[in-house]
Formats: structure tokens, C-alpha cells, sequence
């Protein structure tokens, strides 16, 4: 199915979500949006926890460390904890689960997920890290080749942990790109490496790789492709005592330099970053009411890590959700956050 029509399918879906939302019944009428702005590029339009702390078919629901739009305009939304999510589009309640494993059967630390053209899951692990084409009932089809310095140490330079953690199909479903979560050994502290794979003969092959900087403190948990190539990044940090630091960022990586040839970034004359522009401090969006398991800039703030671009409204912008993941933790939430986001300069 074209994007397109995916898109519009679950766009429709999401626009009858309102049975779950925390905003009240305002929230899902287009004309009540005075005060929901999170900024001039952002606006929130409701919220739901109805997922947190549930169970489907025996397997706990949450941990959701990425989203995606299905084929079928369904979301899929992945679990760290090796397990994969069909979501209705329209009440969000899962509709199914399948178990992931690598190729010894153990479980993997699955963060990123896009879904491809033919259906295959693409699937990144952290532990390693590695991207896996998965088959819908959770075959493995094969394993993407990772650039050895991406690989932790001591095989390679980045932080347990702190790997492949968002991924995404650039429009075309021709490139692939998987962003790091924090600078490798080496790199300036900030700068993370974004890695792209290309398609030839329906094989991805290594790409070129770019350089992001994040704010301080913050690392990179989610990206998603907009329509025109840019990117959408999550730029995420948590602080004990005070709470989570999430920031929505447009970038362009289409001038950035091609950094798989540059062994540290640090101090390297003549490159340049993928540009980026704030669209939104989260903490500055309206509460809608909602609360907080424990201290928080703004009660509607949690570990957000999840993202998909699932649409877009009536005059241009993009509908986003994202999803917060919970780590099995009663002191933190499942909610999901449907954004309309503006992205023209």
C-alpha cells in the first residue's frame, strides 16, 4: 500500500480516537484548540494512559520503545523486551503480539522499528547492535551489516546501551537510517552518528553516515523521516529528583557531510552537522490534566521514546504520536501524545 494511503487510513482512525483521551471532549474537535499549543510548531491534542499497567494474551503491555504505521493502517508498536504490538488505530488496544529472538532464540533489547514496502519488520537491537528483517510472525529473513566502530566496545567504540535506538525508512523506502542514542568513544561529547543503508537489488548495503549534536545532556531515543526527507529527532534526558527532558527537533541531514570515513569527531575541521531547528520543548505543552508518578517539569511528561508520523490534518501538518515507555516501573506511565506538527520553515 502507498504511504499515502496508509497514512490517510490511520489518520482517519486516530481522528475517532477520542474514547481514550485525558483532555476531555474538546480535545477532538478541531476548532478547540486554543490553549492546547506546546508551541508555534506544536500542538497536543490529547493523551491516553489506558494501556499502562495491562496485560494482552499473557504478555505485559508496555516498554514500548518505538511505533510504526502497519500496511494495513494499524500501528505496530515494539517493546523493549522482545515483543511486537499490532494496535488498533482507533481505540489503541493491542490486537495481537509476537515474540522476537535472535538467531539463538535469547531475547534482544529491541528499540528501533520500520515497518518496509513488502511488510518485513526492520528491527534494531542495542545489545549488539544489529538491524533484523523480521517476517510478520516473527521469522528472522536476514541481518543488516553494522560498521564495526558502531558496535560496542570492546568490538567496537559506542556505550552499552546506548546504540541504535530509532529507525526509520526515508521516503521511497529506498534508504534506511538508524540513529545512535549517544556519542561513541572519541566523538565529542553531543555528537551522535547517524547510519544509513541503502537498497540495491533489494539488499541493504552500508551508506553514509552523519553527525548530529544534541543539546547537553541529552541523548536520541527516536527518529522518524517526515514526506520531504527531513527528520523528525526525540531528544530525551532525565535528571533524579526533577524529571524528563524531551524535546521535539526538525533536522536535514541532506547537506550534512558523510562522517563513515572520519574515525572521531571531535574538532574536525570542514564538517558539517545535520542542521536542526526546535520545534517544541515538551514541558511547555498544556498538562491536559494529566498526572505524574513522580516529579516532573510538566505532570504530563514521562520516559517518552516512541514516534510515527501517522498522517496529516486538514491544513498540512503532520500528526504525530509518540509514546512513553514505562520500563515496567510503577513509578512511570505508558501514555500516548497525539501532536499536530508544523514543519514548513
Amino acid at each position: 500500500m502507498r504511504l499515502r494511503t496508509v497514512l490517510a487510513t490511520l489518520t482517519a482512525g486516530l481522528a475517532a480516537a477520542t474514547c481514550l483521551t485525558a483532555a476531555g471532549p474538546a480535545a477532538a474537535s478541531d476548532n478547540s484548540l486554543t490553549g492546547h499549543s506546546c508551541s508555534a510548531a506544536v500542538r497536543i491534542d490529547r493523551f491516553s494512559d489506558a494501556l499502562d499497567k495491562t496485560t494482552y494474551d499473557g504478555t505485559f503491555v508496555g516498554n514500548f520503545s518505538a511505533l510504526a504505521v502497519d500496511q494495513d493502517g494499524s500501528l505496530a508498536a515494539l517493546a523493549d523486551r522482545s515483543s511486537l504490538f499490532s494496535l488498533d488505530p482507533r481505540t489503541l488496544r493491542p490486537t495481537a503480539v509476537v515474540p522476537l529472538a535472535d538467531e539463538q532464540g535469547a531475547a534482544l533489547d529491541s528499540e528501533g522499528l520500520a515497518i518496509d514496502r513488502d511488510g518485513t519488520r526492520l528491527i534494531t537491537s542495542e545489545t549488539e547492535p544489529s538491524v533484523r528483517r523480521y517476517s510478520r510472525d516473527g521469522t528472522i529473513l536476514d541481518r543488516l551489516p553494522v560498521p564495526s566502530d558502531l558496535r560496542v566496545a570492546p568490538a567496537g567504540r559506542a556505550t552499552a546501551n546506548e546504540t541504535f535506538e530509532g529507525l526509520t525508512l526515508l521516503p521511497g523506502g529506498h534508504t534506511l537510517l538508524a540513529s545512535m542514542e549517544d556519542a561513541l568513544a572519541g566523538d565529542s561529547d553531543g555528537i551522535v552518528r547517524f547510519q544509513t543503508w541503502t537498497r540495491h537489488h533489494g539488499h541493504f548495503r552500508l551508506a553514509a553516515q552523519y553527525a548530529y549534536r544534541t543539546d547537553p545532556g541529552l541523548g536520541v531515543p527516536e527518529v522518524q523521516a517526515t514526506p520531504d526527507g527531513r527528520l523528525l529527532v526525540l531528544e530525551r534526558g532525565f535528571t533524579a529528583g526533577v524529571g524528563n527532558t524531551v524535546r521535539l527537533y526538525l533536522a536535514d541531514p541532506r547537506h550534512a557531510t558523510d562522517t563513515s570515513g572520519i574515525e572521531n569527531l571531535t574538532g574536525q575541521p570542514g564538517v558539517r552537522l545535520v542542521h536542526k531547528r526546535l520545534l517544541a520543548d515538551i514541558a511547555d505543552c498544556p498538562t491536559l490534566g494529566a498526572t505524574a508518578k513522580q516529579p516532573q517539569p510538566n505532570p504530563l511528561l514521562d520516559n517518552i521514546e516512541g514516534m510515527a508520523v501517522t498522517g496529516r490534518d486538514r491544513t498540512g501538518g503532520l500528526r504525530v504520536l509518540l509514546v512513553s515507555d514505562d520500563n515496567q516501573n510503577p513509578a512511570q506511565t505508558t501514555r500516548f501524545y497525539s501532536l499536530r506538527v508544523l514543519t514548513a520553515p
